[in-house]
């Protein structure tokens, strides 16, 4: 069993949280899966910002949860879905922190999605 530690953000890894006042919505095949008000913005070191969505503003139905499950130091195990109405291109094309470190403990309850396995994924006009 590999030993995990646990790592603090800081100036050499960044990671910032805020909320995103714009409504964002994510579709697959022509279904929302979801769409929300209530997005958080998280921003980590240089990767690009993604977008947690409230789990109460995504359609659970449409999606699969999968074996599929990561590591990262900064947030914790991580849990995939896939959306089965996507076909394969939309497999794992979800993620959730379900217990998140302390340091990101606001995306708990949150989804994410990787924009390039959605038809989607952005912000709308209300």
């Amino acid at each position: 069993m590999s030993s995990r530690v646990e790592k603090q953000p800081g100036p050499d890894h960044p990671i910032a949280i805020e909320p995103c006042a714009d409504r964002i919505v994510a579709k697959v095949a022509g279904h929302t899966i979801a769409d929300t008000h209530g997005a958080l913005v998280l921003r980590e070191a240089s990767y690009p910002p993604v977008w947690y969505i409230p789990r109460e503003d995504v359609d659970f139905s449409l999606l699969e949860r999968s074996a599929l499950s990561t590591y990262c130091p900064y947030k914790g195990d991580c849990s995939y879905y896939g959306i089965p109405a996507g076909g394969a291109e939309a497999k794992d094309a979800v993620w959730s922190y379900e217990a998140p470190y302390a340091a990101v403990e606001a995306i708990r309850g949150y989804i994410a999605f990787y924009p390039n396995r959605v038809e989607f994924l952005g912000k709308v006009e209300s």
